[in-house]
């Protein structure tokens, strides 16, 4: 187990760039194989249907092609861990939005297909310095990349979970970094070191005021996989829930971080 976190992570761009092109083409390979039937099905996101839902999937790729189109804010203004905390304010912008892909691309596959061949230009074109004006504020490309691999897991997740047998595969490297991004946004909206948050293979964190711990067992630790931690970062499952279903233990008196879940909705 690598040692908690207590400075800012950094992600290897290469690796970042290419687990967004590997969780997309995951994506792109089970949107070919759907039925009108299995687009029209419902899905956990409200009114959203299948179709909605990877409509959006899209979207959360050409949101890059927008930022880049416009001019490069003149600094950055946040840190990559404070992206997840500015999603709920957009949703209902992102909803219409979505619904009006829906409209203008009624052949979702070439939808798809074309934003990834676009998205190959782009970032054969932008360094990863590139400023962009993001939902949260100014971030480097490279550190906006790392935002689309939680876009593409959590959704990724809820195609899976509307349609019954299918299991669109997690690219490893997108997987890692979603759930590092997601454990490092709870270190910054509950800092402290009395609680310990493990999701092995990929991150560890401490967070939550209280007693530190200098060696040995922490007073309180949290652990999970690393998809149950991006369900409930994401709002997808209820911290209940997972106790609930043994998906997460927890043990010590400040082990109940429930209350600071879920980071984006």
């Amino acid at each position: 187990m690598p040692p908690a976190r207590k400075r800012a992570r950094s992600y290897d761009p290469d690796r970042t760039r290419a687990a967004v092109l590997a969780q997309f083409g995951h994506v792109r390979e089970a949107v070919r194989g759907l039925t009108p039937e299995q687009l029209a099905l419902p899905t956990r996101l409200g009114a959203w249907t299948v179709r909605e839902l990877v409509a959006h999937l899209g979207m959360a790729l050409t949101a890059v092609h927008r930022a880049l189109d416009q001019p490069a804010p003149p600094a950055r203004t946040v840190a990559v861990t404070e992206w997840p905390f500015a999603t709920a304010a957009y949703s209902g912008a992102i909803d219409t939005f979505t619904r009006g892909l829906v409209a203008d691309h009624p052949d979702l596959g070439a939808y798809l297909d074309g934003i990834d061949e676009s998205l190959r230009v782009l970032l054969a074109e932008h360094p990863g310095g590139r400023l962009l004006e993001t939902n949260a504020g100014a971030l480097p490309l490279d550190d906006y990349l790392v935002t689309r691999t939680v876009e593409l897991v959590v959704h990724t997740d809820d195609l899976n979970a509307a349609l019954a047998g299918l299991r669109t595969p997690y690219d490893r490297h997108a997987l890692a970094a979603a759930t590092r991004l997601l454990a490092d946004a709870l270190a910054v909206k509950a800092p402290g070191a009395s609680t310990e948050v493990r999701v092995p293979p990929y991150a560890v964190v401490q967070c939550v005021e209280g007693p530190r711990h200098t060696r040995g067992t922490p007073p309180s630790v949290v652990e999970t996989d690393p998809l149950t931690w991006v369900r409930l970062a994401a709002g997808r499952v209820s911290w209940a829930e997972a106790l609930a279903e043994a998906k997460v233990s927890a043990s010590g008196e400040r082990a109940d971080i429930g209350g600071l879940l879920p980071l984006m909705s």
